[in-house]
């Protein structure tokens, strides 16, 4: 099959899907339009998924890699408090692979169809191994977005869900979307999403934030999991975020469970102590 029969198919799945109003053009231009509304932000996102590093074409489903390919990007937006507008694809794939990229498209559309993303366009190439990068588009009222910069000492550490799944559990993550754009209507200080372990990335919210953070070991660990595996496994996708102490945080939003894991306090920035220890963050750096 040639690129353009490829893309026609994908463009007929595309349609079948949600269309976003503010969307005036999508796949078949060199470009994509989007006509805003007016005191909105749009927040603006990109993530790789790559063959042998997240998965091989051997152990896992192309539909499954699909629905990972954008929960990753949509984690991001519900890191910002962000609701989904669209999102945008480039997919190389080997010739042995050709033949599974509708299957790609399957998974991916049924996860856009259920948080009302337009898939608006993006690139189809040849490469040696499956390369998927997806950006996303999200929209939040202007000056609104939830950022890794507005923790303060004092605010109390909270995280979403269970930490510290087995890894084979992580082959369609859920995108907390709901509970983001919850936590922003209740004044969450900060808030990440957890993809690179619970201590990295709350460093990583530290460092922004230019606080500190002290945790404790009471922390929500999924059945079968290690402490370990909590405080560094990764790819959980659950919200870590902080509040002012005044804030009234439910313990449960959008059917999560909340649990409360620590203080931000007043020490060099990014440092993490657990039960008063110094704590190494050890999660998932590509580079180390």
């Amino acid at each position: 099959m040639r690129e353009t029969q490829i893309i026609e198919r994908i463009r007929r799945m595309a349609e079948r899907g949600h269309r976003d109003r503010s969307l005036v053009k999508t796949i078949g231009d060199d470009c994509a339009i989007l006509r805003p509304k007016v005191n909105e932000d749009l927040v603006f996102t990109s993530d790789f998924v790559l063959e042998d590093r997240h998965f091989t074409l051997e152990t896992h489903q192309a539909a499954d890699i699909g629905h990972k390919a954008l929960a990753r990007s949509l984690s991001d937006l519900a890191a910002m408090g962000a609701e989904p507008v669209f999102c945008m694809v480039s997919l190389a794939v080997p010739v042995r692979a050709s033949s599974w990229v509708t299957q790609f498209y399957k998974g991916l559309l049924a996860l856009a169809q259920r948080f009302s993303v337009t898939l608006a366009g993006g690139d189809l190439a040849r490469f040696d191994k499956v390369i998927a990068d997806v950006i996303c588009c999200g929209r939040v009222p202007r000056g609104k977005a939830l950022l890794r910069s507005g923790a303060k000492p004092g605010d109390r550490i909270y995280v979403t869900g269970e930490l510290g799944r087995p890894w084979r559990r992580h082959l369609r993550p859920e995108p907390r979307i709901a509970a983001g754009l919850a936590l922003r209507r209740l004044g969450a200080s900060a808030c990440i999403d957890v993809s690179d372990g619970l201590a990295l990335d709350l460093q990583r919210l530290c460092l922004e934030s230019r606080v500190s953070a002290e945790l404790t070991s009471d922390l929500p660990i999924a059945h079968g999991a290690s402490l370990q595996n909590a405080l560094h496994g990764g790819e959980d996708y659950e919200l870590l975020f902080t509040a002012a102490p005044k804030r009234r945080i439910p313990k449960h939003i959008a059917g999560l469970a909340i649990t409360k894991i620590g203080t931000v306090t007043r020490a060099r920035a990014g440092q993490i102590k657990l039960d008063g220890r110094r704590l190494k963050p050890l999660g998932f750096d590509h580079f180390q």
